[in-house]
């Protein structure tokens, strides 16, 4: 089975919301998914998005495939956590 993370639409018309899931990759884009990792709001300004890196880079050591957008996502965050990190240590 093939895993990717990739984006799956909720939300309503004109106002998407999107959770992050890890699924098999033949499933259509808002089908069954295996586990939920978190979200992206693109409509907030900013836009906000949240995500469990932990299990991200479980899935990812497992084989999974992230798609482009959740990939920039993830390194969206490992970059401020690393600026985070690097603050307290000041």
């Amino acid at each position: 089975m093939a895993v990717s993370i990739r984006l799956r639409r909720a939300g309503r018309r004109n106002r998407p919301f999107y959770h992050i899931v890890a699924t098999d990759s033949r499933n259509p884009r808002d089908g069954a998914f295996l586990e939920k990792l978190g979200y992206y709001d693109p409509t907030a300004r900013p836009a906000q998005f949240k995500l469990d890196l932990e299990r991200y880079n479980d899935w990812i050591k497992k084989g999974a495939r992230a798609s482009d957008t959740v990939a920039s996502l993830a390194a969206k965050l490992e970059e401020q956590a690393t600026d985070a990190a690097g603050q307290q240590g000041d």
